[in-house]
């Protein structure tokens, strides 16, 4: 999946051309990791591009930089401004969203609040990050060696890009293992997260997904998978899953920005259910591309419009 240039990056308060949006070798975040970084979509509608959840998205971006002490010399709605700004720039009706803070030149210490923050705010062409095959058939997964974080460890709340190397260990033990994306228990052995999505398992017409406690990222698009279930009469439960229930269950999918609604159809070589992508799964995935694509009613206010009103 290469990432085609566009016309412009956001880069500390104003856009520039892709080919000048640098930073320096010894830039803190390149030798340790000190970014905070969000992944946001942006659908073509019938009333022009539309991002996907940029209240919450940039919320959560600004929950990261304090739970990592990294301080951020824009607002809120700067950022968000900014992110519409740089869609537009861009011209493109679908897109993969990248905001990133990190901390630049100042110090090789690894207590970096000395460094400046920088800000840049990318938007690249995204396909269907599993594949359009996956979104229809559904994919394979293993649950990998490599586990979530223990607690106090390092904050799972946070999306911070030194901690993404766990993730890149998941996906490339998956990968090496002929699956298309891996699952990781938590330290106390049950059911965490995929290498960069939540997960949702269905049986007996529930919905379970894991907890906070259980070193899960705060999915924006979990959020509002969950919402959209209990709209459409299901109960949702957030509660521990053991690993053998994903043996088990009727249906299982993954969101995430990236991933959207994804259904799994093994598990470590164990079909899920019948194999294939399930009843409620398929309904879940109809009514989230009609509203994000315009094609039904945003009854959930998820949707902000580059062009305004």
């Amino acid at each position: 999946m290469g990432i085609q240039p566009t016309s412009y990056i956001w880069h500390n308060g104003k856009l520039v051309p892709w080919d000048e949006a640098r930073v320096h070798v010894m830039t803190h975040a390149l030798h340790y990791g000190s970014s905070v970084f969000e992944g946001i979509r942006a659908y073509g509608t019938p009333r022009g591009p539309a991002v996907l959840g940029l209240e919450p998205h940039v919320r959560r971006l600004f929950a990261s930089c304090k739970i990592y002490q990294l301080a951020v010399p824009y607002s809120p709605e700067e950022i968000a401004r900014a992110i519409l700004d740089t869609v537009r720039a861009n011209g493109l009706r679908d897109c993969y969203i990248r905001p990133l803070v990190f901390r630049g030149v100042g110090t090789l210490s690894l207590d970096g609040r000395q460094c400046p923050t920088e800000v840049i705010i990318a938007t690249v062409e995204l396909g269907k990050y599993l594949g359009e095959e996956g979104l229809q058939q559904g994919i394979d997964v293993v649950v990998t060696s490599w586990q979530r974080m223990a607690p106090n460890t390092f904050p799972a709340m946070a999306k911070i890009g030194g901690q993404y190397i766990n993730s890149q260990l998941v996906a490339m033990e998956a990968h090496d293992r002929g699956a298309a994306e891996g699952l990781a228990l938590s330290v106390d052995g049950y059911v965490s997260e995929g290498s960069g999505e939540n997960i949702f398992v269905v049986r007996d017409g529930v919905l379970y997904t894991p907890p906070l406690y259980a070193s899960i990222l705060p999915g924006v698009t979990r959020g509002f998978i969950t919402q959209l279930a209990h709209d459409l009469g299901y109960e949702v439960r957030e509660e521990l899953i053991a690993r053998e229930m994903l043996y088990l269950a009727d249906e299982i999918f993954l969101t995430g920005t990236a991933a959207e609604i994804t259904p799994v159809r093994s598990v470590d070589g164990l079909p899920v259910g019948n194999g294939g992508r399930g009843p409620v799964t398929a309904r879940l995935q109809e009514e989230f591309f009609g509203i994000v694509t315009g094609r039904k009613e945003d009854r959930f206010g998820w949707l902000t419009f580059v062009e305004g009103e």
